[in-house]
């Protein structure tokens, strides 16, 4: 019998991986949402609150390597499957925040004491991470966590029982690591690869965004199934990597060559398609040199490099995503990541034969790869002309990454509030479609499937982070431009789309400035203006956003004279910040050649912002 099916270390190790990238699909958020409160806290003692959990776990080391260490990880993982199952139902604020981390601190303790005690981490990880980008395709990118459905507790509950199981299982059959089995660059590894997983290589959410970039060059509705598939196709390429036999020097060179170009080229819109099926298997080869590297080294030695793989993870993901606050370039952060597997292909030996994965578990796990996904499938709706007699109806909405005021994701509550106001387009700003620091969510998917309706998106801070619109009215030209960022940490854009409504077409502007510090954003007002004229060409026009500035400020008075008026002017107040006891407007609707009526603000506090409606005519 093969020892992937004897050793008990490997699937305990994948169902503590899938356990810890839930839990910080969780907790990655609040750290932003409920104790940065969206960047009213300093970045640095943001940074530095998370750090601290990802440095504690090196006190573990020295204890577990003393101690008995698969005890230690009995207890880490009962207390990491403990806090996961909570997350269920303790939902916003503090509670959230500080479950979520002890979670993260047990699971990084049952880690650590895993690696102390040896294992196929080469095998097991790549199981979980794979499991882990499967399970978050199938539930369409929403973590068990926030769903309001009553199968989400049985399947967490069945989780952890698996990974308790697994672990007392161990304890029992006391199976020692086999030589060559414990390389501290397999545990080292976890870190760096559970970022790149989560940032482009195994993300499901960057697999749609890549589809729809691939079939629209501004990301309209992504086909039905192909992202799915292409999300399987990838984590195929990631297991076949992470088990394939090394065959020589060259193909370890050009899987970190092919590794370090994915982490650059994912950057840009163009490149995430391509990204995605170099990173997969790329990052899998990784597992399989690191396998491969040497003999087994000192049991503490070990459990410091899982560790450290942790830091890495925790210290790039805030270089990356507090760059869009601080205002630093951030596009270095992957592929520092990337240099850390890329030098273990580099330096590893070859010739190591795969695990020994029977034919039916191989071609099973190929069939999951595939099927799985396919839960996730979303239809496209169909056009419809809307009801030229009511007026076109909009809603207006910064949806702030999905989150609101207490730090929970509730899209489902979202897509009530707007669905409400019946609107014939929605325009979004804030629109989150694959950050690992929100989750890995699709925000625009996600709401799109629960309101039933087709939308474009448009880039702003970096591939996956900007504007959009939805719609299902016909849909004719759609661009978009970058917007100059004079100072401002966070890019911006402004995305047109033209809809046909009652026989005429009428332009759309989504768009969401950026002030520069303590100054009027009027570079960013000009532009926007400019694209609004060229792009509505002589049609009705309105521009729809978060424009972060409120009525008589000089910047109101520049889209007034470029000919774009408040179109809320004679139904004030309206008040849509913040959300909970909005005090002041910086959400707007500019028209040109329309008029406002029927201005409502929304009392949902699914986000910082309120959300507005109206009907234009």
């Amino acid at each position: 019998m093969s020892f992937a099916r004897t050793d008990p270390r490997i699937p305990a190790l994948a169902a503590g991986i899938l356990l810890l990238v839930d839990l910080l699909r969780v907790w990655l958020p609040s750290i932003i949402t409920i104790f940065g409160q969206a960047a009213s806290t300093p970045a640095e003692l943001m940074g530095a609150f998370a750090l601290l959990w990802f440095l504690v776990p090196f006190a573990v080391v020295p204890l577990a390597a003393r101690w008995d260490a698969a005890k230690v990880a009995i207890a880490g993982a009962a207390g990491l499957a403990a806090c996961r199952f909570a997350l269920l139902f303790v939902h916003g604020g503090q509670p959230q925040l500080y479950v979520a981390s002890i979670g993260l601190l047990a699971g990084l303790t049952w880690l650590a004491a895993s690696a102390v005690r040896g294992g196929p981490a080469a095998v097991g990880v790549p199981v979980g991470l794979a499991a882990a980008a499967l399970q978050h395709a199938a539930l369409r990118t929403v973590d068990l966590s926030w769903q309001s459905r009553w199968w989400a507790a049985p399947i967490v509950a069945l989780e952890c029982l698996v990974l308790l199981w697994c672990q007392q299982r161990f304890l029992r059959c006391q199976h020692r690591a086999a030589p060559g089995r414990s390389s501290a660059a397999a545990w080292f590894l976890v870190g760096p690869a559970m970022l790149l997983a989560g940032m482009f290589a195994l993300s499901p959410a960057i697999a749609t965004v890549a589809v729809s970039f691939r079939f629209d060059p501004v990301a309209g509705s992504a086909p039905p199934a192909v992202p799915e598939l292409l999300l399987g196709l990838a984590v195929a390429g990631f297991l076949a990597g992470a088990t394939g036999r090394l065959r020589g020097r060259f193909e370890r060179v050009l899987a970190g060559v092919l590794l370090l170009a994915a982490a650059v080229i994912w950057l840009f819109p163009d490149g995430l398609f391509v990204a995605l099926l170099l990173g997969c298997g790329a990052l899998g080869r990784a597992f399989r040199a690191a396998a491969a590297d040497g003999a087994p080294v000192r049991a503490a030695a070990a459990g410091y490099a899982a560790v450290a793989g942790m830091v890495v993870f925790a210290v790039a993901a805030v270089a990356y995503y507090a760059a869009y606050d601080l205002g630093y370039p951030n596009q270095w952060v992957p592929v520092a990541v990337a240099v850390a597997p890329a030098w273990i292909l580099l330096r590893s030996g070859a010739g190591v034969p795969a695990a020994g994965v029977p034919r039916r578990a191989g071609l099973a796990a190929l069939a999951l790869c595939f099927l799985v996904p396919l839960l996730g499938v979303t239809v496209t709706p169909a056009v419809t002309p809307g009801d030229p007699d009511r007026g076109l109806r909009l809603v207006a909405y910064n949806i702030r990454m999905g989150f609101g005021l207490d730090g929970t994701y509730r899209p489902a509550v979202a897509a009530r509030a707007i669905a409400a106001s019946d609107p014939d387009v929605v325009v979004l700003s804030e629109v989150d479609r694959a950050w690992l620091l929100n989750g890995g969510h699709d925000d625009l998917r996600v709401l799109a499937a629960a309101l039933g309706m087709r939308y474009w998106f448009g880039p702003a801070a970096d591939a996956v982070w900007g504007d959009a619109v939805l719609t299902n009215l016909p849909v004719g030209a759609v661009e978009t431009v970058p917007l100059s960022a004079v100072g401002a940490p966070t890019g911006a854009q402004a995305l047109g789309v033209v809809v046909r409504f009652g026989g005429r077409d009428i332009a759309v502007v989504s768009t969401h400035i950026q002030p520069p510090p303590d100054a009027e954003p009027l570079v960013q007002v000009a532009e926007i203006a400019a694209f609004a004229t060229r792009f509505g060409a002589g049609r009705p026009t309105f521009i729809a956003g978060d424009l972060n500035i409120e009525p008589g400020d000089a910047s109101m008075r520049a889209f007034a004279d470029a000919g774009y008026a408040d179109g809320f002017a004679a139904f004030r107040p309206v008040r849509t910040f913040p959300a909970d006891v909005p005090v002041k407007q910086i959400d707007h609707v500019l028209v040109r050649g329309l008029t406002c009526a029927d201005v409502s603000v929304g009392r949902a506090v699914t986000s910082d912002h309120a959300m507005v409606a109206t009907t234009l005519r």
